[in-house]
């Protein structure tokens, strides 16, 4: 039986913690940075975790399944 193929570019926007949850990063942090706040600009560095009704499609990209 062949192997399954991991896709590339899910393995560059997901990330798998030691429990196994699902992380990715934030949207709209990549321009017209000037109109907003500090606050906002600093919370998009922190990984959201993967959406319930998402993770089987990720898990299934990242060959987790």
């Amino acid at each position: 039986m062949p192997k399954q193929k991991t896709s590339k570019a899910a393995k560059k926007r997901f990330k798998v913690t030691g429990a196994g949850k699902l992380l990715r990063r934030n949207a709209m942090q990549s321009h017209n940075l000037e109109k907003k706040s500090p606050k906002r600009k600093r919370s998009f560095s922190k990984d959201e975790p993967v959406a319930k009704s998402d993770r089987d499609k990720v898990k299934k990209l990242l060959g987790l399944r």
